[in-house]
């Protein structure tokens, strides 16, 4: 029995020359893979098992009409949808009707699967669009980037897959924030850095849990927590026992077409929390980018365009 990434490395193999026809695979096959998350509960199991068993007409329920259905609160079914990856039901629900329908997607970018490739481009291209819905209502962004920029020190934290995401975040900040410090070693290391952090009078620390969640990243958010930070996370669930820990959670679509995932949302989230940090103090950010410039300059960091 091949592991779950054995099976990812079989199923997204790269072959040339493969039309959108022989690409094409089932609704019920489409619907697995779009539920397939680590963590749903028993009730929202069932719904997507009901889905998955009444694709046809349950595309087209209303909120009400699926929970009666199914048997559960309304609240679940909008909990399900987002712990499946979307901003609310009719996000879903959008997605159902194209499925049901025969259709790729919502856009003009899933019109034609083509091959592996364009088809995890696809995939991201709707993570995407998910987060500018989210993006709909800026305030939340703009309220934590404020918290973010307030707290000196900043801790930023990844760990395993997760580093890379944190370390871009904590390069850009350090541009505009003048304390920020890094994480990426888990166990006892990060505890001594999230306890020093408070100590120096730093009160958030910003998070990343990518898929595989790793034991030590919850690890490292219950000594955060427990030393009295507050801790911000981006991550792809809206579940969990990470989740569950956070003070405010980011829940943003990875791409997992490919035997390794992708990181287009995770990455526009960054920028919208460092864009919401910028704004936060317009004249220590003019200032230090100032600064920075006349550095880099003097040293020659960058080739001349």
């Amino acid at each position: 029995m091949p592991s779950p990434q054995q099976a990812r490395a079989q199923a997204s193999a790269i072959t040339s020359g493969r039309t959108a026809e022989e690409t094409e695979v089932s609704a019920t096959s489409r619907l697995r893979t779009l539920f397939d998350r680590p963590r749903l509960s028993p009730g929202q199991r069932r719904i997507a098992q009901y889905l998955i068993e009444h694709l046809p007409e349950a595309a087209f329920l209303s909120i009400t009409d699926l929970a009666d259905r199914v048997g559960v609160s309304q609240p679940s079914v909008t909990r399900f949808a987002s712990a499946v990856g979307f901003s609310g039901y009719p996000a879903l629900r959008e997605r159902l009707q194209s499925i049901a329908l025969g259709g790729r997607g919502t856009g003009p970018a899933e019109e034609n699967r083509g091959n592996e490739l364009q088809a995890a481009v696809d995939a991201e291209i709707e993570n995407l669009e998910n987060l500018r819905r989210d993006f709909a209502d800026a305030d939340r962004v703009i309220d934590v980037g404020r918290k973010l920029a307030a707290s000196t020190p900043l801790t930023v934290l990844g760990l395993r897959i997760s580093v890379s995401l944190a370390e871009y975040f904590a390069y850009a900040a350090r541009r505009v924030h003048p304390d920020v410090r890094l994480v990426t070693r888990g166990g006892s290391v990060a505890y001594d850095a999230l306890l020093q952090s408070r100590e120096a009078g730093g009160t958030w620390v910003l998070a990343f849990s990518m898929p595989r969640h790793a034991h030590e990243t919850l690890n490292a958010v219950r000594v955060a927590r427990g030393a009295g930070l507050k801790v911000a996370l981006i991550t792809d669930l809206a579940l969990g026992p990470v989740v569950d820990e956070a003070d405010v959670t980011f829940a943003t679509g990875t791409g997992s077409r490919l035997v390794f995932d992708s990181y287009a949302a995770p990455g526009v989230m960054c920028a919208a929390l460092l864009q919401a940090m910028t704004d936060a103090d317009p004249e220590r950010t003019q200032a230090r980018l100032e600064g920075y410039e006349q550095v880099a300059d003097q040293h020659q960091f960058f080739l001349r365009d």
